[in-house]
């Protein structure tokens, strides 16, 4: 399923464009403003960002600004009153793949995150490529060279799959913990750093990334 985030502080518009995601098979995600946002994309994997431009403390240009400059290539949706030219290149020159002019059409919104999901190659393939290396997220695969790709248990996948998707991004332990066991009970710090020796055992001699630990700090994937 796919995890939509949606940047609005007007709750009422907030509630109603969750409400149509989770209706047509997305998992939404909420925050009022860029900063919310930000503190969400630590914690959760987005796939597409829906996201207003005039908000408090974070408006959704610097939102856009911030997350390209961090290298994140979700595809991002601007929803705005502003609809001079104007307005709308100040939009894209920040990143955004597309606009929407209030009052929006819902259904017409819908379609618009289809297409942005289809045009990334998340929505038919969700997959992910590192090099000669491909991430199969659907079958939890990761193969070489074009090979067949091997299955792998699904935290250990999961865990590669996270830090594959944010490059060079500093990941505490509680962080993957968090998110990745959430609630589980029987785990505990430890259960990170067994799973990231596994995959190093797998994959030490990878010539797309390597698994880099940050003393005092977490663990991060460098891209070769």
């Amino acid at each position: 399923m796919f995890q939509i985030l949606v940047v609005e502080d007007d709750a009422s518009l907030r509630r109603l464009m969750s409400a149509a995601l989770k209706q047509n098979g997305y998992q939404p995600f909420t925050a009022s403003d860029g900063i919310e946002a930000l503190d969400m994309l630590e914690k959760t994997n987005i796939d597409l960002i829906i996201s207003d431009i005039m908000m408090p403390n974070m408006d959704g240009y610097e939102l856009t600004r911030q997350l390209r400059s961090a290298d994140f290539q979700m595809p991002i949706i601007m929803v705005t009153a502003k609809e001079s030219f104007e307005d709308k290149k100040v939009g894209f020159d920040a990143g955004t793949d597309d606009y929407m002019v209030k009052p929006i059409d819902i259904n017409e919104m819908i379609l618009r995150v289809g297409a942005l999901l289809k045009r990334s190659k998340l929505a038919s393939e969700h997959t992910m490529t590192v090099g000669n290396c491909v991430l199969d997220y659907d079958a939890q695969t990761v193969a070489f060279d074009g090979q067949p790709g091997e299955t792998i248990p699904q935290m250990e996948f999961k865990l590669l799959f996270k830090l594959l998707s944010y490059p060079n991004k500093i990941f505490t332990r509680r962080q993957l913990l968090d998110e990745l066991w959430g609630m589980d009970k029987d785990v505990d710090e430890r259960t990170v750093d067994v799973h990231i020796k596994r995959l190093r055992e797998r994959y030490g001699s990878a010539d797309a990334f390597s698994i880099v630990t940050v003393r005092g700090l977490g663990y991060k994937a460098v891209k070769k």
